[in-house]
């Protein structure tokens, strides 16, 4: 294993911008070595929210951290819609570490509850809106009520300030299912629904998707050149059944309206890929986007070059994790070679985060992974 001296650790590479790497991938030809693209936005508002965030990199501030660290920018969420709902309000209170919001529906009232942990500096859930039959007239009666409405400002911004060091990308709409799973219900308490009200429940993802379409239409004429249907899909959760079921129709229908635009159709996979990684690629992305091997996922990088025969490029491969101190440093650089081995043997990856640099991630490590891709990841 090769020791980086101090000076080449954030060296900023040469060659192709940052752009024109994964355009080339996209179009299915051959950058100049393995893209590297990272998701610092978890790191980013940690550090902002505890005060370490340096003056330079606030606000727009960002986007230049993303060049002097030499990692290509994509995401810092963006949905290029703003969602309207007439007729229903929300109320909120904090009680401790806890937040809860009432939803008012002229069907009475659904209370979801999130605790604040300030380890990881996230909500996590502890209440869904909805969680029993009984719920479901006023989950109706907000879902009739959703409007949307195109917001193209802030991806026209991003177009300037990203420059050579990146591509513009929206969000469109999560599955019906997989916004249920993650928002609305929970997994546990929709597959009860699904056994207890099986017709109620096909009726509301009917009205849903309807509703959804109008926002994936906006998403797919914004200006974004980019587009990801954001899933947080892991296989531990939403089995093949269910997602061939459920999510492959959605998927389809949009990536090919997203192909029919002239855009590139992302897919958010950032949890386990047993099971589920093989008919992921099959629907047709362009991009699976999080991929998370081992130590954190439960598939090797091998593994997963073997699942995928498509077309559609694998992007992720570093796990959070190795960028913490619970990871030691000639560990996480003989990581970040050992994928660029996998990852070198063809143009069909872009090594990226999986799924974002965490709260104690070291930045240091961060600015080391341009000059690794620079000595590792020139195509074989």
């Amino acid at each position: 294993m090769v020791k980086l001296r101090k000076e080449e650790r954030t060296s900023v590479s040469r060659g192709m911008a940052n752009r024109e790497r994964i355009l080339a991938l996209l179009n299915h030809e051959t950058p100049d070595r393995v893209p590297w693209f990272g998701d610092l936005d978890y790191w980013y508002h940690a550090a902002e929210k505890a005060g370490k965030l340096p003056p330079k990199y606030r606000g727009d501030g960002y986007f230049q951290l993303n060049r002097d660290l030499g990692v290509g920018f994509y995401l810092q969420g963006y949905f290029a819609f703003q969602q309207h709902n007439p007729g229903i309000t929300f109320s909120e209170t904090i009680s401790g570490d806890q937040r809860i919001r009432t939803m008012h529906t002229p069907k009475g009232d659904l209370i979801e509850v999130q605790q604040y942990l300030p380890t990881s500096f996230s909500w996590g859930y502890v209440k869904h809106f909805v969680d029993k039959v009984e719920d479901l007239p006023a989950f109706r009666s907000y879902l009739q009520s959703l409007e949307f409405t195109p917001e193209y400002a802030e991806a026209e911004r991003r177009k300037g300030i990203i420059g050579d060091n990146g591509v513009v990308l929206c969000y469109a709409p999560r599955s019906p299912f997989m916004q249920m799973v993650t928002t609305y219900i929970g997994i546990t308490s929709l597959v009860y629904l699904l056994a207890d009200a099986p017709d109620e429940m096909a009726e509301i993802f009917d009205m849903m998707e309807r509703k959804y379409d109008r926002a994936a239409e906006i998403a797919v004429d914004s200006p974004a050149e980019c587009i990801m249907i954001p899933e947080n899909l892991s296989s531990e959760v939403v089995g093949a059944r269910y997602y061939k079921q459920y999510l492959r129709p959605y998927e389809s229908k949009w990536i090919k309206r997203i192909r029919q635009a002239g855009k590139y159709s992302f897919i958010h996979m950032d949890g386990t890929l047993k099971g589920l990684l093989k008919h992921v690629a099959e629907t047709g992305f362009d991009v699976i986007e999080a991929a998370t091997p081992c130590p954190s996922g439960d598939m090797t990088m091998e593994e997963i070059a073997a699942e995928v025969t498509t077309d559609t490029i694998i992007w992720g491969g570093m796990p959070g994790i190795i960028f913490t101190p619970n990871f030691p440093e000639a560990d996480f650089i003989e990581h970040t070679q050992h994928v660029l081995q996998v990852m070198k043997r063809k143009p069909a990856y872009v090594l990226g985060v999986a799924d974002q640099v965490p709260p104690d991630g070291i930045l240091e490590r961060v600015g080391m992974v341009a000059a690794l891709c620079d000595e590792y990841g020139r195509y074989e």
